[in-house]
Protein backbone atom coordinates (compact mmCIF):
# COMPACT_ATOMS: atom_id res chain seq x y z
CA UNK A 1 0.00 0.00 0.00
CA UNK A 2 1.11 3.58 -0.50
CA UNK A 3 0.96 6.48 1.91
CA UNK A 4 1.84 9.42 -0.29
CA UNK A 5 5.22 8.70 -1.86
CA UNK A 6 6.03 6.06 0.77
CA UNK A 7 5.47 2.35 0.16
CA UNK A 8 4.27 0.60 3.33
CA UNK A 9 4.17 -3.18 3.62
CA UNK A 10 2.52 -4.95 6.58
CA UNK A 11 3.99 -8.41 7.20
CA UNK A 12 3.73 -11.08 9.87
CA UNK A 13 7.00 -12.70 10.84
CA UNK A 14 10.46 -12.39 12.32
CA UNK A 15 11.96 -8.92 11.82
CA UNK A 16 15.48 -10.35 12.12
CA UNK A 17 15.00 -12.25 8.83
CA UNK A 18 13.95 -9.23 6.78
CA UNK A 19 16.12 -7.54 4.22
CA UNK A 20 16.10 -3.77 4.77
CA UNK A 21 18.70 -1.03 5.07
CA UNK A 22 17.86 -0.75 8.78
CA UNK A 23 15.77 -2.55 11.37
CA UNK A 24 14.14 -0.72 14.25
CA UNK A 25 14.59 -2.32 17.65
CA UNK A 26 12.07 -1.71 20.41
CA UNK A 27 14.71 -0.91 23.04
CA UNK A 28 14.94 0.05 26.68
CA UNK A 29 16.74 3.25 27.71
CA UNK A 30 19.97 1.41 28.63
CA UNK A 31 20.08 -0.58 25.35
CA UNK A 32 20.25 -3.86 27.25
CA UNK A 33 18.82 -6.31 24.74
CA UNK A 34 17.57 -9.05 27.05
CA UNK A 35 14.04 -9.78 25.85
CA UNK A 36 11.51 -9.56 23.03
CA UNK A 37 12.55 -8.04 19.69
CA UNK A 38 15.83 -6.75 21.18
CA UNK A 39 16.98 -10.21 22.30
CA UNK A 40 16.03 -11.71 18.92
CA UNK A 41 18.04 -9.03 17.11
CA UNK A 42 21.17 -9.75 19.17
CA UNK A 43 20.69 -13.53 18.90
CA UNK A 44 20.54 -13.40 15.12
CA UNK A 45 22.81 -10.39 14.53
CA UNK A 46 25.51 -11.22 17.04
CA UNK A 47 26.92 -9.83 20.28
CA UNK A 48 28.61 -6.97 18.43
CA UNK A 49 25.20 -5.24 18.46
CA UNK A 50 25.11 -5.41 22.27
CA UNK A 51 28.77 -4.30 22.49
CA UNK A 52 28.10 -1.26 20.27
CA UNK A 53 24.99 -0.50 22.35
CA UNK A 54 27.02 -0.66 25.59
CA UNK A 55 29.63 1.66 24.06
CA UNK A 56 26.90 4.12 23.02
CA UNK A 57 25.55 4.21 26.60
CA UNK A 58 29.08 4.66 28.01
CA UNK A 59 29.62 7.67 25.74
CA UNK A 60 26.16 9.30 25.79
CA UNK A 61 24.32 7.95 28.84
CA UNK A 62 20.88 6.39 28.95
CA UNK A 63 18.34 7.42 26.33
CA UNK A 64 15.10 9.16 27.17
CA UNK A 65 11.76 7.77 26.05
CA UNK A 66 11.22 8.60 22.39
CA UNK A 67 14.94 8.87 21.60
CA UNK A 68 16.90 6.62 19.25
CA UNK A 69 20.46 5.35 18.91
CA UNK A 70 22.10 3.68 15.90
CA UNK A 71 24.44 0.68 15.83
CA UNK A 72 25.68 -1.63 13.14
CA UNK A 73 23.52 -4.66 12.35
CA UNK A 74 26.09 -7.44 12.76
CA UNK A 75 25.07 -10.50 10.76
CA UNK A 76 21.53 -9.25 10.02
CA UNK A 77 20.47 -8.50 6.43
CA UNK A 78 20.62 -4.78 7.25
CA UNK A 79 23.27 -2.07 7.56
CA UNK A 80 22.00 -0.58 10.81
CA UNK A 81 19.83 -1.16 13.85
CA UNK A 82 17.94 1.92 15.00
CA UNK A 83 17.21 1.39 18.69
CA UNK A 84 14.01 3.28 19.62
CA UNK A 85 12.95 3.69 23.24
CA UNK A 86 9.19 3.41 23.40
CA UNK A 87 7.00 4.35 26.35
CA UNK A 88 5.52 2.09 29.01
CA UNK A 89 1.72 2.07 28.65
CA UNK A 90 -0.01 3.89 31.50
CA UNK A 91 3.21 5.65 32.60
CA UNK A 92 3.96 7.73 29.53
CA UNK A 93 1.61 9.08 26.91
CA UNK A 94 0.93 8.30 23.28
CA UNK A 95 3.02 11.31 22.18
CA UNK A 96 6.16 9.46 23.39
CA UNK A 97 5.28 6.50 21.15
CA UNK A 98 4.74 8.87 18.22
CA UNK A 99 8.11 10.47 19.01
CA UNK A 100 9.91 7.08 18.98
CA UNK A 101 8.36 6.23 15.60
CA UNK A 102 9.03 9.70 14.17
CA UNK A 103 12.67 9.69 15.35
CA UNK A 104 13.20 6.23 13.81
CA UNK A 105 11.89 7.43 10.44
CA UNK A 106 13.86 10.69 10.54
CA UNK A 107 17.06 8.87 11.53
CA UNK A 108 16.68 6.43 8.63
CA UNK A 109 16.19 9.38 6.30
CA UNK A 110 19.24 11.25 7.70
CA UNK A 111 21.31 8.10 7.07
CA UNK A 112 20.13 8.19 3.44
CA UNK A 113 18.42 4.80 3.69
CA UNK A 114 15.87 3.52 1.18
CA UNK A 115 14.15 0.84 3.34
CA UNK A 116 13.30 0.40 7.01
CA UNK A 117 11.69 -2.47 8.96
CA UNK A 118 9.78 -1.54 12.12
CA UNK A 119 8.11 -3.64 14.84
CA UNK A 120 5.05 -2.64 16.85
CA UNK A 121 7.06 -0.56 19.34
CA UNK A 122 5.95 -0.76 23.00
CA UNK A 123 3.27 -3.44 22.42
CA UNK A 124 5.21 -6.28 24.08
CA UNK A 125 6.51 -5.95 27.63
CA UNK A 126 5.64 -2.22 27.66
CA UNK A 127 1.93 -3.04 27.28
CA UNK A 128 0.67 -0.62 24.60
CA UNK A 129 -2.52 -1.95 22.96
CA UNK A 130 -1.95 -3.05 19.35
CA UNK A 131 -4.74 -0.81 18.07
CA UNK A 132 -3.27 2.29 19.72
CA UNK A 133 0.20 1.55 18.32
CA UNK A 134 -1.19 0.87 14.84
CA UNK A 135 -3.14 4.14 14.75
CA UNK A 136 -0.14 6.17 15.95
CA UNK A 137 2.21 4.45 13.50
CA UNK A 138 -0.15 5.02 10.56
CA UNK A 139 -0.50 8.71 11.47
CA UNK A 140 3.28 9.15 11.79
CA UNK A 141 3.92 7.37 8.48
CA UNK A 142 1.32 9.58 6.76
CA UNK A 143 2.95 12.74 8.15
CA UNK A 144 6.44 11.50 7.28
CA UNK A 145 5.43 10.57 3.71
CA UNK A 146 4.68 14.25 3.03
CA UNK A 147 8.23 15.37 3.81
CA UNK A 148 10.44 12.33 3.24
CA UNK A 149 13.60 12.41 1.16
CA UNK A 150 15.53 9.14 0.79
CA UNK A 151 13.26 6.60 2.50
CA UNK A 152 11.09 4.78 -0.04
CA UNK A 153 9.75 1.74 1.83
CA UNK A 154 8.74 0.90 5.40
CA UNK A 155 8.02 -2.70 6.33
CA UNK A 156 5.90 -2.96 9.46
CA UNK A 157 6.79 -6.40 10.80
CA UNK A 158 4.41 -7.91 13.32
CA UNK A 159 4.84 -10.91 15.54
CA UNK A 160 1.74 -13.09 15.56
CA UNK A 161 -1.54 -13.27 13.69
CA UNK A 162 -3.46 -11.01 16.09
CA UNK A 163 -0.96 -8.14 15.68
CA UNK A 164 -0.83 -8.61 11.91
CA UNK A 165 -4.64 -8.60 11.56
CA UNK A 166 -5.07 -5.53 13.79
CA UNK A 167 -2.44 -3.51 11.89
CA UNK A 168 -3.82 -4.54 8.47
CA UNK A 169 -7.32 -3.53 9.57
CA UNK A 170 -6.20 -0.09 10.77
CA UNK A 171 -3.87 0.60 7.85
CA UNK A 172 -6.61 -0.31 5.35
CA UNK A 173 -9.11 2.11 6.93
CA UNK A 174 -9.47 5.33 4.97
Amino acid sequence: MRLGELEVEIVEGDITLLEADAIVNAANRYLKHGGGVAAAIVRRGGMEIQKESDEYIRKHGALKTGEVAVTGAGKLKAKYVIHAVGPVYGEEGEEKLAEAIRNSLETADKLGLKSLAMPAISTGAYGFPLEVCARIMKKELEKFSKRKKSLEKVIVCLYGKEAYQKFRQIFEES
